[in-house]
């Protein structure tokens, strides 16, 4: 049954879609929900999948190749188009007459307040209704970001909340040409009751520093319980290097938005293996270095090798002691209820002086990590510590701190700093880090 909204209920495994694994085949619908599929258990999709409606080259899959090739601009959208999707899109602080600091895209130019407007879209969840959630991840199809080049800031909510993680992605890509991408972001825990309890989600993406940057989104999917064995794949290898003398950073911890993680060789370099395609914001963290982040564009097979460049941080002091950028800091005191992520009163004095820090530091982003000792289910331990990571920055955030500087993970027993084998050293594991991303 076809909803409002064009969305196509299936439950049965249909033939993939050329190279691709996906049974979201039927792309010249406006939507689509699929359940126990290969990708994933749920799948639900807004707008066709037609490349802001320039088409694919022949043999091409968005799902598994790599960026599209350059379109023409601009365009208009076709009359079955949702509202938001496949139309050229200006931030709602934009206005033509303001001042042009970092320079203009072409899109900028075609500035009509009601047509450019960023449209806040719904995702029916109905086919999530009775589905356990285990992971969960947001994929757009995103033409032209450039908020490096153009000093745009892109903001992302789901349900009126802010997506840090996505907006972290976004606001790192400089994409020119005009050329369309596929990003996937895992969607963050707190956000999963909602998939589960409410008729939609919404997700509305808008470029909030009224900066000229035209931006466009072909379509946008959600996939619940994503099956990442059963994605396309591709590799890619890179090197961290210092910005200023292209030395080697050997050592640095290479990332990707999944999470997945290797360490640089003594030369700096890395290797990606099985990493499901698309477009991928890689970052790298070191200490005394602010992150730094690079694009790779990962199609299936080999690709490019990317290079990460460092830049040096400020050394900085928290509660009177020297932290050095990109080094991992234990807060004192941050206690909370066995099994449980409700903040105990003694852990207020050292997270005010966090609030303290980071109102003398204004420029300063921070990552506060979860961790626990390894007793108990890991995955149940790695929930436990992001939710407890969550209290802090609900309470950070409550005292004035932009959200937006905080990233929170959940790490559970994975990065222990001692044995667990003594209780002196399940307590050393028992933690809430800070790392400055950037001061």
């Amino acid at each position: 049954m076809r909803s409002a909204l064009g969305v196509l209920v299936l439950a049965t495994v249909a033939a993939a879609q050329g190279k691709s694994v996906t049974e979201d085949r039927a792309w010249a619908n406006p939507g689509a929900a699929l359940k126990g599929g290969l990708e994933a258990a749920v799948i639900v999709r807004v707008g066709d999948v037609d490349n802001l409606n320039f088409g694919w080259p022949e043999g091409f899959d968005p799902f598994c190749g790599r960026m599209t090739s350059s379109h023409d601009w601009p365009w208009k959208p076709a009359a079955g188009d949702v509202p938001g999707l496949d139309r050229i899109l200006l931030g709602t602080k934009f206005s033509p007459n303001q001042p042009k600091g970092c320079g203009a895209d072409g899109y900028s130019g075609n500035f009509d307040a009601r047509a450019t407007k960023p449209v806040a879209l719904a995702v029916p969840l109905d086919a999530v209704k009775g589905t356990t959630v285990s992971n969960a991840f947001l994929q757009l199809f995103i033409d032209d970001f450039q908020a490096p080049a153009l000093c745009s800031k892109f903001q992302v909510q789901l349900n009126g909340r802010r997506f840090v993680e996505a907006e972290r992605v976004l606001n790192a890509i400089n994409q020119t040409g005009p050329v369309g991408k596929l990003v996937t972001v895992p969607i963050p825990e707190e956000f999963w009751a909602d998939l589960t309890t409410k008729p939609t989600l919404s997700v509305l993406v808008d470029e909030v520093a009224g900066a000229p940057d035209g931006f466009a989104i072909d379509f946008v999917r959600l996939l619940v319980n994503r099956k990442r064995e059963n994605t396309c794949k591709g590799a890619f290898p890179g090197r961290v290097v210092d910005a200023q003398s292209s030395e080697p950073v050997p050592g640095a911890l290479v990332s990707l938005a999944d999470g997945s993680a290797v360490k640089a060789d003594a030369e700096g370099r890395f290797q990606f293996s099985d990493v499901p395609t698309g477009f991928e914001v890689v970052r790298a963290s070191a200490q005394g270095y602010a992150d730094g982040t690079a694009t790779a564009d990962v199609g299936q097979g080999d690709n490019d090798e990317i290079e990460l460049r460092l830049e040096k941080g400020k050394a900085l002091v928290f509660d009177e002691k020297p932290l050095a950028v990109g080094q991992a800091l234990a807060l004192n005191a941050i206690l909370f209820d066995q099994s449980k992520a409700d903040l105990k009163k003694e852990s207020k004095p050292e997270l005010d002086r966090l609030v303290a820090f980071l109102k003398a530091n204004p420029t300063v982003e921070i990552e506060l990590s979860g961790h626990t000792s390894s007793e108990g289910d890991a995955a149940s331990n790695r929930s436990l510590s992001y939710r407890r990571v969550q209290t802090c920055k609900r309470y950070v955030t409550g005292k004035g701190i932009d959200e937006g500087r905080i990233v929170t993970v959940g790490h559970g027993p994975d990065r222990p700093v001692a044995p667990n084998d003594s209780e002196a050293g399940r307590k050393a594991n028992r933690r809430v880090e800070l790392r400055v991303l950037k001061n």
